[in-house]
């Protein structure tokens, strides 16, 4: 497993070792020690999510203010282009976003600390993102931003219109929205 800092160093991209012949491929998409020695974090986590999506659906920008969960996000299949944005008020990379394409192809993943929000859109005609996540979710700490917020100027890779969730559409400003101490 190969572990590389990103632009906000907490932000990790993750490359498992693959092996693949005529028959299909074989690789851990978790093991808890190799993760540990590799990226320095002893985590934990208590829940495992799975989304399909189709061309254009656009998640996020999602975080829980007060159980905050760190996410492992991979893609099984398709491809997306994942967001993070740092919520940290007390951090040097307090609200920087940061996208990495990840797809089912090269089983990268990206490891979103607490107190992140986190999305993605979905770039191919279908996509299956999984993750698993440090703390269980909450929906009375469920918070969003709206994916286009102006001070955030993300840079979607967008061809159409995004396809959002009623809540989406109805996501914060950043400038209002609720952020870790």
């Amino acid at each position: 497993m190969k572990v590389t800092p990103t632009a906000i160093p907490e932000v990790l991209l993750i490359e498992p070792r693959i092996f693949g012949d005529a028959r299909g491929f074989f690789f851990e998409s978790f093991n808890q020690r190799a993760f540990q020695e590799a990226a320095g974090l002893d985590l934990h986590f208590v829940q495992d999510n799975h989304s399909r999506s189709r061309r254009s659906v656009l998640r996020g920008l999602h975080y829980q203010l007060g159980r905050p969960q760190g996410k492992l996000v991979q893609v099984l299949s398709g491809s997306i282009f994942d967001v993070v944005v740092d919520l940290r008020q007390h951090s040097r990379t307090f609200g920087q976003w940061l996208g990495v394409a990840l797809d089912g192809d090269s089983r990268r993943q990206l490891w979103v600390p607490p107190g992140f929000a986190h999305g993605f859109l979905v770039t191919s005609e279908q996509a299956d993102v999984f993750y698993k996540t440090t703390d269980y979710y909450s929906p009375a700490d469920e918070r969003c931003i709206v994916w286009n917020d102006s001070r955030l100027n993300i840079e979607w890779p967008r061809t159409d219109a995004p396809i959002l969730s009623a809540k989406d559409v109805m996501g914060s400003a950043f400038q209002n929205a609720e952020l870790f101490d």
